[in-house]
């Protein structure tokens, strides 16, 4: 059903704010060997073999900068402007799929989905955590991270009514984090 694709769409484009090329190779791999993904030209290129090892690559290079103090500061500099990207890419090419979607429309939605994503994660998330911990809480965060990222990209995909179920109730939780926070801010004014 094509509405599903739209769903499959938002939740790589999400995960791929958390990790650049999980939801990349996870797009690239199951179109490669299943049917549960069919890209339509030019994203067809995502599923041949040197993209699928330089994303592996990639991905091994990513989650193993999250892991070091200070390397990890810099990976997310450096990421924050790769992880908007590869959200447009893979909603882009999901998101073919479903017809007549405009492929500006889908780079657009999928910057704007992943670029949020990051956003609170680099902006909001890792400052707290460091604050927190003293930066012992990194490698913990980071793990679960990629973890989350890996588990959303594979369920957008075989699930992805589920998952526009869980970004609604992420987005819920954030709102209501977020108004509490001011809330808590003006009282200790």
């Amino acid at each position: 059903m094509d509405i599903f694709n739209i769903f499959t769409a938002f939740g790589l484009s999400a995960s791929a704010g958390l990790n650049a090329y999980i939801p990349l190779l996870t797009v690239a791999l199951l179109a490669r060997f299943t049917n549960l993904i069919n890209l339509q030209e030019p994203w067809d290129l995502l599923s041949s073999w040197w993209v699928i090892g330089v994303l592996a690559v990639l991905t091994i290079v990513e989650i193993l900068a999250d892991m070091f103090p200070g390397v990890n500061h810099v990976n997310d500099v450096i990421q924050s402007f790769i992880r908007p990207t590869a959200g447009a890419i893979v909603f882009a090419a999901t998101s073919s799929q479903v017809g007549d979607v405009d492929p500006v429309l889908g780079l657009i939605a999928g910057l704007l989905v992943s670029g949020g994503v990051n956003a609170v994660k680099s902006l909001a998330v890792r400052p707290a955590v460091n604050a927190a911990t003293g930066g012992l809480g990194n490698v913990p965060v980071s793990i679960g991270e990629q973890a989350t990222s890996t588990v959303v990209s594979v369920l957008s995909v075989i699930i992805p009514v589920i998952i526009a179920i869980i970004l609604v109730l992420v987005l819920v939780i954030i709102l209501i984090w977020s108004k509490s926070r001011r809330k808590r801010q003006r009282e200790s004014a």
